[in-house]
């Protein structure tokens, strides 16, 4: 559960929600000056590739979903345990990965895949000094590592994700597409998307890019920089930055959707502080990209 303060009201989302708010963008993502996904080297069916990130980026928090549907409660204030909360212990997350990485294996190997790496790659970041900074999520560049005495558990789980993975990777390779699909020409960029996407989501999510004019906290007040961004290969990296304007319009440069404006949206449970939050409405809130 993302929870924002937003003055009096409490913002409540989803991680699924979240995500599939991810999955929207990737959905928009490539132009002239930007490869769409799966067009990042040559592929026999580029289109298929595409689908499945798409459909990996939509579904990365799955393990979320029985989390979702009772969430422990703060004691602070009553409300679902946010986000920050509950990875302070960084063994909870694992546990939603572990549901999640491995839900869609059957159907989607190639999707396990890159939600893989995007779990691998968080713990890699907290965990390993040396994990490179065109691998590091953009909203973890600088962040402190995490203690010492979780080393061990951190390593345990890392090791099972590349298990999954090496799961994935022995069906993949049965198939031309998906076995060229695992190359890092092609899994780099994805993997890196899938970043991505998740970092500006959840800037949109928690109110780093505000919604609303004078509604920004912290990071929304400034510019955003994402750095190590795939452009038309892997090779082909950018930074770009994304400055909130207000009113739910968020400034992006260099311009890397297929529509413009594009608008994307993602459900929030708004709170009163007279509700009880069971009962506060869904209300569907809009971000629309711009290039000017």
């Amino acid at each position: 559960m993302l929870k924002t303060r937003r003055g009096a009201q409490v913002w409540l989302i989803t991680q699924p929600s979240h995500a599939d708010l991810a999955g929207q963008m990737a959905a928009h993502w490539g132009n002239d000056a930007f490869a769409v996904p799966g067009y990042f080297a040559p592929s026999a069916d580029p289109e298929r590739l595409r689908r499945e990130v798409v459909f990996a980026v939509a579904e990365h928090d799955n393990g979320w979903w029985e989390w979702e549907a009772d969430p422990p409660l703060s004691a602070d204030d009553g409300l679902p345990q946010g986000l920050g909360e509950v990875v302070a212990n960084p063994v909870a997350g694992m546990e939603r990965w572990r549901l999640g990485v491995p839900r869609f294996s059957e159907p989607h190997p190639y999707a396990s895949l890159l939600i893989g790496d995007h779990a691998y790659g968080l713990y890699a970041a907290r965990f390993t000094p040396d994990h490179p900074p065109e691998l590091t999520h953009q909203l973890l560049v600088g962040h402190a590592f995490y203690p010492t005495d979780q080393q061990e558990e951190a390593q345990r789980f890392m090791s099972a994700v590349r298990e999954m993975q090496n799961g994935f990777q022995r069906r993949l390779d049965e198939d031309d597409v998906w076995r060229a699909a695992c190359e890092p020409e092609h899994r780099m960029p994805h993997a890196r998307l899938l970043q991505t996407f998740d970092a500006l989501s959840l800037a949109l999510c928690s109110a780093a890019l505000a919604p609303v004019a004078g509604e920004a906290q912290g990071l929304g007040e400034d510019q955003i920089v994402f750095h190590e961004v795939p452009r038309r290969s892997w090779a082909d990296r950018v930074s770009v930055a994304i400055t909130p304007l207000g009113d739910g319009r968020i400034r992006i440069d260099p311009y890397p959707f297929d529509e413009a404006p594009l608008t994307v949206s993602v459900l929030a449970r708004v709170v009163q502080p007279w509700t009880w939050w069971p009962q506060a409405p869904w209300i569907l809130k809009r971000f629309t990209f711009a290039q000017q």
